[in-house]
C-alpha cells in the first residue's frame, strides 16, 4: 500500500514513470496535511488556560478533521486502484465488434468510477477549508499560522483533486452522469474560495501581518 511507504518512497513513486499513485493521491495526501493541522491547532488549544470557552467547539473541531485525517489516506489508496482498472480496461482486446462493445462497456464503467473518488477527495477537502476556520478564530493564536496552511493546502487540493475528474469527465459518454457530477462540483466548490480567504485575514490579523 502506498500509504505504508515512507514520505521519500512515495515521492519516488509519484516521480516514477508509473501512472499511480498521480494527481488524485498527491490531492488526497495534501488534503489530510491539512486535515492534520487543523487537528494541531485544536490539540494545541483544548485545555489551555484562556481557551477554556472554546474548547467544546474545537473538540468538535478535532473529532471531524480527524475523522477526514483517516479518510483520505483511505481514498488515496481508492484513487490509485480505480486507475488500474482503467488501465486494465484500455488493455482488453479489440479485434472483434465484440471484443470493442464489451472494452467500451468496460472503460466507461472504470471511469466513472475513476471521476467519483476524486470528486469525494475534493468534498473531503472542502471540509477542511471549512474547518481551518473556526480554528483561526478560537484555536490558540501562536498556532494560527498553521491553520492558514491547512486552508491553503485543503483548498488547493480540492482543486486539484477536480483536475482528475474533469479528465474523466472528457471522455465519459454517460451525459446525466457528467452534468450530475458538474452540479455537485459547483456545490463542492461553492464558498470555499471565500472562507480560505477569511482564514488568511485571521491569521494576518492575529500575526500582525498587514
Amino acid at each position: 500500500m502506498f500509504t505504508d511507504m515512507t514520505v521519500n518512497q512515495f515521492l519516488d513513486a509519484l516521480a516514477s514513470s508509473e501512472p499511480t499513485p498521480g494527481g488524485g493521491s498527491g490531492a488526497a495526501l495534501g488534503g489530510a496535511l491539512g486535515a492534520a493541522l487543523v487537528s494541531m491547532v485544536c490539540n494545541l488549544t483544548i485545555g489551555k488556560k484562556g481557551y477554556e470557552e472554546v474548547s467544546e467547539r474545537l473538540s468538535q473541531v478535532l473529532a471531524d478533521a480527524e475523522a477526514l485525517r483517516q479518510e483520505l489516506p483511505q481514498l488515496l489508496e481508492a484513487d490509485t486502484q480505480v486507475y488500474g482498472r482503467v488501465m486494465e480496461a484500455y488493455r482488453l482486446p479489440r479485434k472483434t465488434p465484440e471484443q470493442k462493445q464489451a472494452r467500451e462497456e468496460a472503460m466507461q464503467a472504470a471511469l466513472i468510477e475513476a471521476a467519483k473518488v476524486p470528486l469525494t477527495i475534493a468534498e473531503r477537502c472542502a471540509r477542511i477549508v471549512d474547518l481551518a476556520l473556526p480554528a483561526a478564530e478560537l484555536g490558540n493564536q501562536w498556532a494560527v499560522s498553521d491553520a492558514g496552511v491547512g486552508a491553503l493546502l485543503a483548498e488547493a487540493c480540492m482543486h486539484a483533486a477536480l483536475l482528475n475528474v474533469y479528465i474523466n469527465l472528457a471522455s465519459i459518454r454517460d451525459q446525466e452522469f457528467v452534468q450530475e457530477t458538474k452540479r455537485r462540483i459547483e456545490q463542492i466548490t461553492a464558498g470555499k474560495t471565500e472562507v480560505k480567504n477569511r482564514v488568511l485575514a485571521l491569521v494576518h490579523q492575529k500575526i500582525g501581518v498587514s
